[in-house]
């Protein structure tokens, strides 16, 4: 991740239509992923440059598993209510045995001889300390595309083009938290884990080619009385290409058709129907 930069003017989050999409842009609210839940296992992962020894970094991996585990198991205690010196007791000496358990499984799979390093020990201890960085790590990670129009993000991240592509404008107290990913080119901010209200500005709501109208409509319709007005469009894609261009979408047109009752159309024949009965009780 490099130094922060100036961001552009849009930034762009596509996503499925869903109880959490609803959140995003009705509540303004953005989620910030645990990055130990990232599908790619590299994604914010720490890079430990071990200058110590392999004894000394057992003893560093033991104290910080020691300390991990005891700290979820005191505020489990908590939650449930056990108290006193018997559960704090109880609690110290399971993560004593958590600690020794993870270095006994280090030491003896690092006598596996398939392992294609000068020194297995040292390597899976490396990866174990990364792991418990990670763990340890309290923030959270929502990430942001720079385009509307990419086909991939809206395959993979659109849900094939059901979903929408939220824009969002930044302001400038916001700028300090944004960072550039290296290989990609979105971005992403940092903030406590979990639905935490936005710190950007929602300008627009971008609908996908295959989006259904009562999608378009009940977001649209959910945004009506938002303090600051949101643009709609629809994506399409341009003629005898694979580009896609977004258009305006035309949210009167949308209104005209919905929401509407199937029985409406029923009840437009009901004079009909009661004439007809009406004749034959009363034949001439």
């Amino acid at each position: 991740m490099s130094e922060a930069v100036k961001p552009p003017k849009r930034l762009y989050k596509y996503r499925g239509f869903s109880p959490r999409l609803l959140d995003m842009l009705v509540a303004d609210e953005l989620y910030y992923s645990d990055p130990s839940d990232f599908n790619d296992p590299l994604d914010c992962r720490p890079s430990l440059d071990a200058n110590l020894a392999n004894d000394q970094l057992e003893q560093v991996l033991s104290r910080l598993r020691e300390q991990r585990v005891f700290a979820e198991m005191q505020a489990a205690a908590k939650s449930l209510k056990y108290r006193g010196p018997k559960t704090i007791d109880h609690i110290a000496r399971h993560s004593q045995r958590q600690a020794t358990q993870l270095l006994d499984d280090i030491r003896y799979h690092a006598t596996d001889p398939s392992y294609e390093v000068d020194d297995p020990l040292r390597w899976l201890l490396r990866q174990s300390l990364e792991e418990e960085l990670l763990q340890r790590y309290d923030r959270g990670i929502v990430s942001f595309g720079a385009r509307a129009t990419c086909p991939l993000m809206w395959s993979h991240y659109g849900d094939q083009h059901n979903g929408i592509c939220a824009g969002y404008s930044v302001p400038p107290e916001a700028e300090s938290s944004l960072h550039k990913i290296s290989y990609g080119g979105s971005r992403k901010v940092l903030a406590k884990r979990g639905a935490q209200d936005s710190p950007l500005e929602l300008e627009e709501v971008i609908f996908g080619i295959r989006c259904k109208s009562t999608v378009k409509f009940t977001i649209v319709q959910a945004l009506a009385n938002r303090g600051r007005s949101v643009q709609f469009f629809e994506m399409r894609e341009v003629s005898g290409t694979f580009r896609l261009r977004k258009y305006a979408l035309d949210t009167d047109e949308l209104a005209a058709s919905l929401p509407r009752r199937s029985r409406s159309i029923l009840e437009a024949f009901e004079d009909l129907t009661n004439n007809d009965n009406s004749f034959m009780e009363n034949p001439v």
